[in-house]
């Protein structure tokens, strides 16, 4: 892995270390916040609520590190590799209202190919953090175009955002669609195409 790329995930780390979590003044300050709302603790239905919701919120923001293992590209393929519609949830960090949707990941390999399940594990590594959804698309592009050195990269997000349909305009079920080429993909129309939504 190239010295850009361990920085990547190191950063990734530390913002997701679960050591860093305080979940005593995270229980405490959801108590008050719930206080201020105007609701009564004692409330059985509401007791154990302030844990319920760090819980969740620590969940949606923390992710396992883990090693993207590549192997030598032997047999010197150089077309677009892709794996769609991989799912994911992220929390954007203006609403701490979740997006949710699926990502189109590819690439198009130099010297090292990927396990492919490690293309979705990247995206959840990305999106378990506060987010908005043009970062969480760059941070996956930019990472995989460190760790692998590929001749091109193309990831994709298609996500529905609970800020727009559960609150202010209603928009429920508009798509927000987000996207980083780079290399080939960027340069190359015809692979670009595969990314589409309605590609084959």
């Amino acid at each position: 892995m190239s010295i850009a790329a361990q920085v990547s995930l190191t950063a990734v780390e530390a913002e997701s270390d679960p050591s860093t979590v305080d979940i005593a003044a995270a229980e405490s300050a959801v108590a008050d916040l719930l206080r201020a709302f105007g609701r009564d603790l004692d409330d059985p239905g509401l007791a154990d609520t302030p844990r319920r919701v760090v819980a969740s919120l620590h969940e949606l923001t923390s992710s396992a590190p883990f090693s993207l293992t590549t192997f030598p590209n032997d047999e010197g393929y150089d077309e677009l590799v892709i794996v769609r519609d991989i799912p994911f949830v992220s929390l954007c960090e203006h609403h701490l209202l979740p997006f949710r949707g699926v990502a189109h990941v590819g690439y198009v390999p130099g010297e090292r190919i990927v396990g492919l399940s490690k293309l979705a594990r990247v995206v959840e590594l990305f999106a378990h953090d506060l987010q908005v959804q043009e970062r969480l698309t760059t941070q996956v592009a930019d990472h995989l175009e460190a760790c692998l050195a590929p001749r091109g990269v193309g990831v994709v997000l298609e996500a529905e955002h609970m800020c727009m349909s559960l609150r202010g305009v209603h928009s429920t079920g508009a798509t927000t669609v987000t996207r980083a080429f780079r290399g080939t993909v960027r340069d190359d129309e015809s692979l670009r195409a595969h990314f589409s939504p309605h590609a084959g």
